[in-house]
């Protein structure tokens, strides 16, 4: 069971709903469906498929790497879409492009995640996905 409490932000209020409706309420739930599902659930609200895909990677993350699920937005935003994309990253590619990313976003007030951290997440997602760490 995952350690963060299923929030989702403000702007998916209604994807938040449709989940709700169809007794999703938690990231491993979320994670764990399956494409057709989510097709049927994007056809019947007004949640869109896409919307919905994002939020079950973002669930994906949360659930196998064990990261925040803000930190796991994050990382989605900067282009790493699963625990195997984050599994094959370069500690200090990721350092550029989460930070670039989250300069854009949020700008110099909040620091970028630190290289330990990063190499964690890196290190979770192969353990994971079943990469050893070289």
């Amino acid at each position: 069971m995952s350690a963060h409490p299923f929030q989702l932000a403000a702007a998916y209020r209604k994807e938040r709903d449709l989940l709700e409706r169809a007794g999703i309420g938690s990231w491993e739930a979320l994670a764990a469906l399956e494409g057709d599902h989510l097709r049927r659930l994007a056809s019947a609200s007004p949640g869109s498929e896409a919307r919905l895909i994002r939020l079950r990677g973002q669930a994906r993350l949360v659930v196998t790497v064990q990261v925040a699920p803000a930190e796991a937005a994050l990382l989605l935003h900067a282009g790493v879409g699963d625990a195997r994309a984050l599994a094959e990253a370069n500690p200090e590619d990721l350092r550029r492009q989460v930070g670039r990313l989250q300069r854009r976003l949020t700008g110099s007030a909040v620091a970028p995640p630190a290289l330990a951290t990063l190499q964690g997440w890196i290190r979770r997602a192969r353990a994971s996905t079943g990469r050893p760490w070289n």
